[in-house]
């Protein structure tokens, strides 16, 4: 029988120090070419410049941080979880640093590269239908999970708290010091969690900020990650109190952005992150002065096969 008691376990806990050093901390980069009005700032907060490569290793380290410490995850058992990529990754590599074996449901069609890097990292990878999306993921991680408790800790971004508290607690203090005059925060919904946790701490800490919110345009976009809510399994976490407003952001729109980009700044953005400059370039348009800040996700170093398409 497995010990269901919190791991006080001094070498366990000494690597989950060393590596919340890796986590967070990342650069905001000025984007002055998205607006031809002097008095508006734009910026974006790279999130690729941290463990895994992207702004999912916050929420994959507070999920297993708290998964630890609360004994939710005990030695003999495996973090399971559904993914679209990028918080598999940052499992994958929190998992191999703290010695604790990952499974992941990731669908079919994701990309080569993520599921290179997944198979590289040690994960064992289960496949699901492209048809169904993450929705479909999930569905198969819960019934795995509850075949087999004693096997599994289920983490379930999609309704761990752990993910918007990892932003409540990082992401948005980290805006709030290096830029107090922030305005307007933008961002795309996909588990939720990003935008949920850096909104409510921004509005917490200073209540004239305005939150606007992203989604895809339809269903069958391109945008991985993103979730269309009309349609999608709606995240647990998701608040939709907490927006001041809400975008509808095309695929066509996310992809002229990133040949933008490219060309005037010799930046890969990958689909999301476009996606978000799209956003704030909307949010722009309706203001005369303001300081936008936005999150980009990831580059484009896991998008090989869609990028060469988009930047032929």
């Amino acid at each position: 029988m497995i010990d269901t008691k919190p791991v006080h376990n001094a070498s366990l806990n000494q690597k989950l120090n060393a590596l919340r050093q890796e986590i967070g901390h990342t650069p905001l980069l000025a984007f002055p070419e998205l607006t031809e009005n002097k008095n508006l700032q734009i910026y974006g907060k790279q999130e690729w410049k941290q463990l895994s490569g992207s702004v999912k290793a916050r929420a994959a380290y507070a999920i297993f941080r708290n998964a630890i410490e609360k004994g939710l995850w005990v030695p003999g058992k495996t973090l399971l979880d559904a993914t679209s990529g990028n918080t598999g990754i940052a499992y994958a590599w929190i998992g191999r640093k703290l010695g604790i074996p990952v499974t992941l449901c990731l669908p079919e069609n994701a990309s080569a590269e993520r599921k290179e890097i997944l198979r590289s990292l040690g994960v064992h990878l289960i496949l699901t239908s492209r048809f169904e999306g993450t929705d479909g993921a999930q569905e198969l991680a819960r019934e795995m999970a509850e075949n087999a408790p004693h096997l599994y800790y289920y983490a379930d971004q999609y309704k761990n708290e752990n993910n918007w508290k990892a932003h409540f607690e990082g992401t948005a203090p980290e805006i709030l010091e290096a830029l107090p005059s922030v305005t307007h925060f933008v961002t795309g919904l996909g588990t939720t969690g990003s935008f949920v946790g850096t909104a409510r701490k921004l509005k917490q800490a200073k209540p004239s900020v305005r939150l606007i919110s992203l989604e895809p345009d339809n269903p069958l976009h391109g945008l991985e990650g993103w979730k269309h809510l009309e349609t999608a399994v709606v995240p647990e976490i998701y608040d939709p109190t907490i927006a001041d407003d809400h975008l509808v952001i095309s695929t066509d729109a996310a992809y002229d952005m990133i040949r933008e980009v490219k060309e005037k700044k010799g930046l890969v953005l990958s689909p999301s992150s476009a996606a978000n400059l799209v956003g704030v370039r909307q949010v722009a348009s309706r203001l005369d002065n303001a300081v936008i800040v936005t999150l980009l996700p990831d580059n484009g170093d896991k998008y090989g096969e869609v990028l060469r398409k988009i930047l032929k």
